[in-house]
């Protein structure tokens, strides 16, 4: 469908009715891909999570990993005092009703995400089961390819004299209990991480110097050269 928008029209037609915004780069780069696989390290959490809700609304879906890692603007006592008052919500009848306070990083990115989609509805439902959040980063996401969204990065849209905290030290002090386990995970996983890069540059050099001494015909250099690849 983005490939070729439906008001873009051949240029003897075209009319002078204003054609409606196109999406981001990000955005319709996203729309082409089966499944993303997202770093929540070093973003800011709500404009992570309304970037995120648009695309699972438009059919992407999106796999959220390092929660835990996840920043939010304002000190850690501002952030603690915020979610000691969502605590106190309840339902006073009984509440095993809800609200339901999460603890879990992955748990919270995926209730303000929720916030941001008509959830009630078939088609935000569906959304939703589009959507997955991880803490750390579990097989088998650590083996593909995973993305940031520069529109929600902290380095780019937070000033560098302004407050921030970490979604996981928020978590810690409310009841989370995994965050030692987590970071043992994620020190292992790295050190397998590094090992993998280090082989696949030294085979990407191999491949380089193998392909620097093939020598070519002069018959075979005319057809790349005619097929583009010279």
């Amino acid at each position: 469908f983005w490939l070729k928008p439906f008001w873009l029209k051949p240029a003897s037609v075209q009319d002078s009715t204003p054609a409606p915004p196109q999406r981001s780069a990000f955005a319709a780069a996203m729309s082409f891909a089966k499944q993303i696989v997202v770093d929540c390290r070093g973003h800011l959490l709500g404009r992570l999570s309304s970037i995120i809700a648009k695309e699972l609304l438009n059919g992407q879906q999106v796999v959220l990993v390092r929660s835990e890692d996840v920043n939010m603007s304002g000190s850690l006592y501002r952030a603690k005092l915020k979610y000691a008052n969502f605590k106190r919500k309840k339902t006073n009848s009984n509440p095993r009703h809800g609200p339901f306070h999460q603890r879990a990083p992955s748990k919270i990115v995926w209730r303000t995400i929720r916030g941001m989609v008509p959830h009630k509805t078939a088609r935000g439902a569906a959304s939703l089961d589009r959507l997955k959040c991880f803490e750390g980063i579990p097989h088998p996401f650590d083996r593909k390819k995973r993305m940031v969204i520069p529109a929600a990065l902290k380095v780019l849209r937070l000033r560098p004299e302004r407050k921030f905290c970490k979604l996981g030290d928020l978590s810690s002090l409310f009841g989370w209990k995994h965050s030692a386990l987590v970071e043992r995970l994620e020190a292992q996983r790295k050190v397998k991480s590094e090992a993998f890069h280090k082989k696949k540059v030294a085979t990407q050099r191999s491949q380089k110097a193998t392909a620097k001494k093939v020598k070519v015909s002069a018959e075979d250099q005319k057809v790349l050269e005619g097929a583009g690849f010279a």
